[in-house]
């Protein structure tokens, strides 16, 4: 069987979330906190559409009645140059 990724960015698999459906979490919120589904840098961008059509799959939920994330932003704003890993003084 080859492993299928509904997060990319967490390398979370098909079979993990299927694993916390069997335990019970069946909402976004649970799944992100119990896998770490949509905490990567794209913050569910990407995957939270998987996991809403894995979830409706699977008869868990149903996908248009399903809460997206809650959006954390970061502490404080960091200048796109640090968060490209450039070394480049970006106040410059």
């Amino acid at each position: 069987m080859i492993p299928c990724f509904l997060c990319r960015c967490e390398d979370v698999l098909a079979a993990e979330v299927d694993h916390a459906i069997d335990l019970g979490w069946t909402t976004v919120e649970e799944i992100k906190r119990y896998t770490g589904l949509g905490t990567g840098p794209c913050q569910g961008k990407e995957c939270l559409p998987l996991l809403a059509a894995h979830l409706a799959a699977r008869d868990a939920a149903a996908a248009c009645a399903l809460a997206p994330f809650t959006q954390r932003p970061p502490a404080e704003p960091a200048p796109l140059a640090a968060l490209a890993g450039t070394s480049e003084d970006p106040t410059r």
